[in-house]
C-alpha cells in the first residue's frame, strides 16, 4: 500500500496581529494561530519572550514572504523596571545575581534618559538567542556559563518616563530591530548604582500595524467555532492536520490584508495583464504620469491585491518576489 499523503492545510495568506498573552511562547502561538487557521504556512515576525505580552505579527501563507519587512520596522514597548535587585535573566524568570538597598529618584531616572536615546552601543543578554560560536547563549547560560557577547549598534527613537515609584519605574520606547528592553533595564540600573530588572514588558506596537489590528486567542476561538467555552476542542499534535471541514469565513475576516506589511514600499498599481506577466516572472514597462522612474524596491498591485515586490529602472518594473493571485 502506498503511503498517504500529509495534509498540508488551507493556501490562506495574510496578517494575524496576535495580543500574545503572558505565559505564552511565540512558536507556541504560532502554532495555535496555525492550528486555528488551518493554514499551510506560519511564521512570526519578532520573538516576543514568554513572560512579555503584546504584539506578536504572524504571518500565514503569501505573507510570510513579507516578514523582513515588519522585523525591521520600529516598534512600541510599554515596561516597568523594578529597582534594587539585578537577575541573572534581566527579568522575573531568573535568580536574583546582585542587589541594593538604594533607589533612584525620578530626577536622576529622567537625567539618565539622553545617554540611551539615538544610536547606542548595546550588550545583548546572556539569556538571549544571539548564537556564540553557532551556538545559542540561552543554551550556554541555563549550562552555567558566562560567555562574552559583543556589544552591537541599535536605534532608540525616544525613551519616557510615563510613572515613577518608589522601587520601580514605568518607561515607554521606540526602539528600531535588534533592541533588547532587558538590557536596557541592566544597564540603567547599573548606570544608577541600584541594579534593575524587568518586572513588565507589553510590545504596543510593531510597525506598520497598531493596536487597531490587535485581536486575542479568544477572539479568534470564537470566530472559529462560534464559543469561548471549554467545549472547544484541542490543537492535535499534528498542527498541519485538517480535522471536521468547518466554514472558516468568520476567522478568515480578521486577517489583515497581506500587502499591509509593505506600506513601507512605494506602490505602483498596474494592469491585469502586466500582473499576468509579472508573476511568470516578465518585467513590464509602468506607465502613468505619478509612476516611480527608479525604485530599489517597490510593491505592484492589480485591483488592490498584492502581486509582487520588485524594482523599478528607467521605467520597467522587474519583479524579484511574485505573490498567488
Amino acid at each position: 500500500m502506498g503511503r498517504r499523503g500529509k495534509k498540508k492545510g488551507r493556501p490562506i495568506s495574510g496578517w494575524v496581529v496576535l495580543d500574545k498573552p503572558v505565559g505564552m511562547g511565540s512558536t507556541e502561538a504560532v502554532s495555535k494561530i496555525k492550528w486555528l487557521f488551518q493554514a499551510e504556512k506560519a511564521g512570526h515576525a519578532g520573538t516576543l519572550d514568554p513572560l512579555a505580552s503584546g504584539m506578536l505579527p504572524i504571518a500565514l501563507g503569501e505573507a510570510t514572504k513579507t516578514v523582513p519587512y515588519v522585523q525591521d520596522g520600529a516598534k512600541i514597548y510599554r515596561f516597568t523596571v523594578a529597582w534594587g535587585q539585578e537577575r541573572s535573566t534581566d527579568d522575573l524568570e531568573g535568580p536574583v545575581t546582585k542587589s541594593s538597598d538604594l533607589r533612584p529618584a525620578e530626577a536622576e531616572v529622567r537625567a539618565l534618559l539622553p545617554k540611551y536615546t539615538g544610536v547606542i552601543m548595546q550588550t545583548p543578554p546572556q539569556f538571549s538567542a544571539i548564537k556564540i560560536a553557532g551556538e545559542r547563549a540561552y543554551d550556554l547560560a541555563r549550562e552555567g556559563e558566562t560567555v562574552d557577547i559583543p556589544a552591537r549598534e541599535i536605534e532608540i527613537g525616544r525613551l519616557d518616563v510615563i510613572e515613577h515609584h518608589a522601587d520601580h519605574t514605568v518607561f515607554e520606547i521606540e526602539c528600531g530591530k535588534g533592541t533588547y528592553v532587558r538590557s536596557l533595564a541592566r544597564d540603567m540600573g547599573r548606570d544608577l548604582g541600584c541594579f534593575g530588572h524587568i518586572s513588565e514588558l507589553r510590545r504596543v506596537e510593531v510597525e506598520p500595524f497598531t493596536p487597531e489590528d490587535f485581536v486575542t486567542i479568544a477572539e479568534l476561538e470564537a470566530a472559529r467555532f462560534g464559543t469561548q467555552d471549554e467545549d472547544k476542542p484541542e490543537p492535535a499534535d499534528d498542527a498541519d492536520a485538517i480535522d471536521v471541514p468547518v466554514d472558516f469565513g468568520a476567522i478568515d475576516a480578521l486577517l489583515v490584508d497581506t500587502s499591509a506589511a509593505l506600506d513601507c514600499l512605494p506602490q505602483v498599481a498596474i494592469s491585469d495583464d502586466a500582473a499576468t506577466k509579472i508573476r511568470l516572472g516578465n518585467p513590464v514597462i509602468i506607465r502613468g504620469r505619478d509612476a516611480p522612474v527608479e525604485a530599489e524596491e517597490a510593491c505592484a498591485t492589480a485591483r488592490g491585491k498584492l502581486v509582487a515586490i520588485g524594482a523599478i529602472e528607467q521605467g520597467m518594473f522587474k519583479p524579484k518576489r511574485v505573490f498567488a493571485g
